[in-house]
C-alpha cells in the first residue's frame, strides 16, 4: 500500500522564523512548503535558502494568461521545487501551456509535479454561488479536476472531502495533496472542508499538508512525528 506522505506548511513572512522551523521538522516531514506569504516577502532567493536540500512545495497557486503562467514557471525552475501549484479555474489553455513549461524547462529526472487546485479548502457551497458557481464545491472539485487531467497536470489540490469523488471519477492517475487537514482537538481556523490525518489517509490522499497544528505547537518535531504516526496507523 502507498504511505501518505506529510507536507508542513511554514506559512510565515519571517525568514529566520521559516528557518528555524525547516530545522526543527528535519526528519519528521516529507516535505515542506512555503506559499505566497513567504515568498512575496522574502523573495525567490529566500525559498532556496530554506529549502536547501529539502523536499519543496512551491505553492504558489499561478493564474493568469497561459503565456504568463508558462514564463512564470520557466522562472522558477532554478529552485528545483519538487510540487508547484497553478489554479485548474485558469482553463485547459493555461494548463497546457503550464505541461509544456515544464516539460521544456526542467530535465526529466527533476521535473516537478505539476498541481491544479480546484477549489480552495476556505470555500463552501454559499462562497461557491457567491461568485456565480451553482455547483456544489464536490461538483466543482470533480469538474475542475477532469478539466486538469485531461489538459496535462499530474495531480490535484483538494480538500479531503472531496479524495473520494476524485479517485472515483479519475481513478489513481491523479496525484492528489490535501490541505485543511487538522489533528483531533485541532482549531479549523479558516478552513471549512477539512479531516483528521487518518481519515486523509484512509481515503487515498498522497500527500497531506498541515500548518499551525504543527509549527504553532509547542514542540514540532514532536507534532509532525505524532501526525507520522497517525498516517502509519491508517
Amino acid at each position: 500500500m502507498k504511505r501518505t506522505r506529510l507536507i508542513a506548511a511554514l506559512d510565515t513572512q519571517d525568514l529566520d522564523q521559516a528557518r528555524d522551523w525547516a530545522k526543527k521538522l528535519d526528519g519528521t516531514v516529507d516535505a515542506i512548503k512555503l506559499g505566497m506569504e513567504f515568498t512575496y516577502a522574502q523573495g525567490l532567493s529566500a525559498v532556496r535558502s530554506v529549502a536547501g536540500e529539502r523536499t519543496l512545495f512551491l505553492d504558489l497557486k499561478l493564474h493568469d494568461i497561459p503565456n504568463t503562467v508558462a514564463k512564470g514557471l520557466t522562472s522558477l525552475a532554478p529552485l528545483g521545487a519538487s510540487l508547484l501549484t497553478i489554479h485548474a479555474s485558469g482553463g485547459s489553455a493555461m494548463i497546457r501551456a503550464a505541461r509544456q513549461a515544464i516539460d521544456a524547462a526542467y530535465p526529466p529526472l527533476h521535473r516537478p509535479v505539476l498541481l491544479a487546485v480546484t477549489v480552495l479548502t476556505s470555500l463552501d457551497e454559499v462562497a461557491l454561488h457567491e461568485i456565480g458557481i451553482l455547483a456544489t464545491p464536490r461538483e466543482q472539485v470533480v469538474r475542475l479536476g477532469r478539466l486538469a487531467m485531461t489538459a496535462g497536470a499530474d495531480g490535484l489540490v483538494c480538500s479531503a472531502e472531496e479524495i473520494a469523488p476524485l479517485r472515483h471519477a479519475l481513478g489513481e492517475a491523479p496525484v492528489l495533496v490535501v490541505p485543511g487537514i487538522r489533528p483531533t482537538g485541532s482549531d479549523a481556523n479558516d478552513q471549512k472542508r477539512i479531516m483528521t490525518p487518518r481519515q486523509a489517509a484512509q481515503a487515498g490522499a498522497d500527500w497531506i499538508v498541515v500548518g499551525r497544528p504543527i509549527t504553532q505547537a509547542a514542540d514540532p518535531a514532536a507534532a509532525a512525528a505524532s501526525i507520522q504516526a497517525e498516517l502509519a496507523s491508517a
